[in-house]
């Protein structure tokens, strides 16, 4: 697979997930993650280790996350031919009120010729005063 087209593959199932995230659902996210994933997240002091874990976490945030709209700033896709990490800037917004993100993903691409998330990391950016 041709680095452009690992580039648009990660790009939209990263798009997709998030357009799901935004409107309550976190399925699509559990979907891309593997078995032994991690998880850095502003929410939590320490990394969360593994699937189980991170489905209990979204368990708790089904349905409570809507936001207007998103836009992902910025996204670099780095890969070899089984990995591709990307990162980006998330800006969501709801009303009036902006959230800002830093993101990096780790995909991997598995034994059925799938991309998995293996690790994510997300932090808050500065915060804008309105």
């Amino acid at each position: 697979m041709d680095k452009l087209t690992i580039t648009k593959t990660i790009i939209a199932l990263e798009t997709a997930a998030l357009d799901a995230w935004h409107n309550g659902n976190p399925s699509p996210y559990l979907e891309l993650y593997s078995n032994d994933f991690t998880y850095f997240d502003p929410a939590h002091e320490r990394r969360l280790d593994g699937w189980d874990k991170i489905k209990r976490f979204y368990k708790s945030m089904r349905g409570k996350v809507k936001m207007d709209k998103f836009e992902i700033i910025n996204p670099n896709v780095q890969s070899t031919d089984t990995m591709a990490v990307l990162t980006y800037n998330l800006h969501s917004y709801s009303g009036e009120t902006l959230w800002k993100e830093n993101c990096t993903e780790v995909y991997r691409l598995e034994e059925d010729n799938e991309w998995k998330i293996i690790h994510s990391h997300w932090s808050l950016t500065k915060p804008s005063i309105n």
